[in-house]
């Protein structure tokens, strides 16, 4: 058999299904951890609350993640946007008090301040609307856990304050969360 280019790609791609092991890394790697831009940790919620109750969700603004766990336990994980900077960040606890399908948007003030070229408001279902098809109202005054049509924004800081997801994760969490869950900003 002649050696090829052709014929080493193919060697390297099928190494992990023939030794049941990644090819780049390793169990048994020996040395310092190493962590690319896209790693983070998961979070335990009894770290943060004395119950389960209805569910919780918890969104590590540092990470740009969000967990979401059931009443049953179970943990889902999300890509999530995240504030722009700490002024527009608030962390603590709070609770979903309502759940709204194709919300409208409407700035608050102060972004009418920062932005006044925005729109006063966008109805739901618009394409331009920033909430997306799905948003979780947190007690927190004008703080919603929301989807985004514009999906850049995901991994990144670029919202107002609020906390964003794609619009089929939204979806997926918004249907599997009943108002009184607990939430976590940290």
């Amino acid at each position: 058999m002649r050696f090829t280019r052709r014929l080493f790609v193919a060697g390297a791609l099928a190494a992990p299904f023939v030794t049941g092991r990644a090819a780049i890394a390793s169990e048994d790697t020996q040395g310092p951890v190493r962590n690319n831009i896209s790693a983070f940790r998961t979070h335990e919620w009894r770290d943060h609350f004395d119950a389960l109750g209805v569910g919780i969700i918890i969104s590590d603004t540092t990470a740009k993640v969000l967990q979401h766990w059931t009443s049953d336990g179970q943990m889902y994980l999300y890509p999530s946007s995240v504030p722009l900077s700490d002024e527009l960040t608030r962390r603590g606890y709070t609770e979903v008090v309502e759940k709204r399908v194709n919300p409208s948007w409407a700035p608050t003030p102060s972004m009418r301040e920062r932005n006044p070229e925005w729109p006063a408001f966008v109805p739901g279902g618009d394409p331009t609307n920033p909430l997306g098809t799905r948003a979780l109202y947190l007690s927190w005054q004008y703080y919603r856990i929301h989807g985004t049509h514009d999906t850049r924004k995901i991994g990144r800081r670029s919202s107002n304050g609020c906390i964003g997801l794609y619009n089929e994760h939204i979806e997926e969490v918004f249907d599997r969360t009943p108002v009184g869950t607990q939430v976590k900003l940290i």
